[in-house]
């Protein structure tokens, strides 16, 4: 006798489903749940009676794969939603006829699906319409019904789910991994490009996707009733949360990384990103459900701050803890001069630096302003040259050393916005110091030659020949002193043209007049006379000369950086 077709049809569905039980028990259901839609007759054969709750719970099981469905669309999301070529399907309605057709409208798709990624863009001025709107609208009455019948907690996690890895490819494809990458440590070498990957995913994300997100999550949810509103403030908050705090993550790792000062300008990029974005996450992440994350972005902010403001402390320390090593030949520009200098410049000319330092102060009454911890990093300095300059048994060229430095210093800071935050006040100090340590030069340089040059007026009352026995002393002195001071001043090093020029007029200033009086005191003696040539070594054109080729190391240094 053959069997009946209808218990050929149920023994096929049995034999379906006690297979694929053993593997996935979710298709399983979606398989009884969907036989059982075709037929009432079937729901009795194939699962005896069903309780209610294990009803309902296949049901949004079913709800949740088939809203997957809708929802990564494998349609480019900037294509036209006039374009787009999604089958239309029904929606849920258990207390109707509807139900059993709830499986008709959706294409015979695999398990695998292609999610749909963003393109990169220069405009964050735009809106992506990453769904038909009958898609919408067909979701909007999903939405609708669930939440009415008590499920609106369920079906924000459905739809959360799959807008989620929307989110997460669009990211990638814009060069951001996120927690793909978080076992890999950032290399120095790779972190500005890895900051300027964020940088383009944070602004995509906060300015185009996530208000995208938040717009089709009103149209999905809709706010006709409270329990809508928090339907979709919950939908929107789990759809970003992940995303969001891998891109904050990233901010966070890089606040909390070493203070090290070459890293000021990589943390400052990162912050002006927050920041410029905190108005964005403000309004988009208001919501009673959304409020932690707002917060996770102004607390990285802050974080940020931190970072930057400690940085200047460390540099700080750098500087009082770097050693008295050998001295630099020549008492000439002392690298850390020239790093500190052009680092602060770099670092003034950025505007957000001095915001960093402002909102602090006013969140801090212990705090300071970007110009005290300018002015403070400068006092360092000062006082580390000063320990430096003492490397130098010569007085002298101690002096140049510290002049060097100093002249260095202004120059760096006049007609720039250093000089705008130290003052000119500070300016008119540190040339002060730059003049003194001019005086100390030529005190320890040539007060000595100077008094070798020094009349007696008792002289002239003398003998004549004790008077021309003393000026040839003087004279023979003078010679060896002159020599010597020149050999060694030849080598040392001016870095500044308008500074040694200074010098040199300085130097043939005072020596030049004095040496040339005694000179004429000298060619006056009656006792030497003509013979006076014979005894002068260095005529007044030959000193001048000689002082002109003071500094001659000078050309060397200058081709050093600036």
């Amino acid at each position: 006798m053959s069997e009946n077709p209808e218990e050929k049809l149920i023994a096929v569905a049995r034999h379906i489903a006690k297979t694929l039980g053993h593997t996935d028990n979710a298709l399983t259901d979606d398989i009884l749940q969907i036989f059982s839609n075709f037929d009432n007759r079937f729901r009795e054969k194939l699962t005896g009676t069903l309780s209610v709750t294990e009803t309902l719970d296949q049901t949004l099981k079913t709800i949740d794969r088939r809203v997957s469905r809708y929802l990564t669309v494998d349609e480019p999301i900037w294509s036209n939603s006039g374009d787009a070529s999604l089958d239309q399907g029904g929606c849920v309605d258990s207390d109707s006829d509807e139900d059993n057709r709830f499986d008709d409208g959706f294409d015979d798709r695999s398990d695998e699906f292609n999610v749909p990624v963003a393109h990169p863009v220069t405009d964050y001025n735009v809106t992506i319409d990453s769904l038909p709107s009958n898609t919408i609208n067909d979701l909007h009455q999903i939405s609708q019904r669930m939440v009415t019948a008590g499920y609106g907690k369920e079906c924000s996690l459905a739809y959360s789910n799959c807008r989620r890895d929307f989110i997460e490819e669009s990211l990638s494809r814009l060069g951001f991994l996120g927690l793909q990458n978080v076992n890999k440590p950032l290399v120095d070498d790779d972190n500005d490009i890895e900051i300027e990957k964020w940088i383009k995913a944070v602004n995509m994300a906060v300015r185009v996707i996530y208000p995208s997100e938040q717009r089709l999550c009103d149209r999905v949810f809709g706010y006709s009733t409270s329990a809508a509103a928090a339907a979709a403030d919950l939908s929107f908050m789990d759809t970003c949360r992940v995303s969001v705090m891998e891109l904050l993550n990233f901010a966070n790792g890089i606040a909390m990384g070493s203070r090290a000062p070459e890293r000021l300008f990589k943390i400052l990029d990162v912050y002006e990103a927050v920041k410029a974005l905190l108005p964005e996450f403000e309004v988009l992440f208001s919501g009673h459900y959304c409020l932690f994350l707002k917060n996770e972005a102004v607390g990285v902010w802050k974080r940020l701050g931190e970072s930057i403001r400690g940085i200047f402390v460390e540099l700080e320390n750098l500087i009082q803890r770097d050693p008295v090593k050998a001295a630099v030949p020549g008492g000439g520009l002392h690298p850390i001069t020239r790093y500190v200098m052009n680092y602060l410049r770099a670092a003034c000319s950025r505007p957000t630096l001095k915001q960093v330092f402002d909102d602090y102060v006013e969140q801090s009454s212990t705090s300071s302003s970007l110009s005290v911890q300018i002015a403070w990093i400068m006092d360092v300095l000062e006082n580390n040259l000063e320990s430096k300059s003492k490397a130098y048994r010569d007085p002298a060229l101690s002096s140049v050393f510290m002049m060097n430095n100093g002249r260095y210093i202004v120059k760096k800071v006049k007609d720039d916005e250093l000089g705008s935050l130290l003052g000119d006040d500070w300016i008119r100090k540190q040339t002060s110091r730059v003049r003194q340590h001019h005086v100390n030069y030529q005190r320890s340089s040539w007060h000595k030659i100077l008094n070798t040059l020094k009349l007696d007026n008792n002289n002239s009352s003398s003998s004549s020949n004790l008077a021309s026995k003393a000026l040839k002393d003087k004279l023979k002195l003078f010679n060896s002193q002159f020599i010597e001071i020149c050999r060694n001043q030849s080598t040392w090093v001016i870095f500044d043209e308008q500074l040694r020029d200074e010098l040199k007029i300085s130097v043939a200033g005072t020596l030049l007049p004095a040496y040339r009086n005694f000179l004429g005191r000298f060619h006056n003696l009656q006792d030497i006379g003509k013979y006076a040539d014979k005894h002068v070594k260095f005529s007044i054109e030959d000193v001048e000369a000689r002082i002109d080729g003071l500094f001659q190391a000078t050309a060397v240094a200058g081709n050093g950086r600036k």
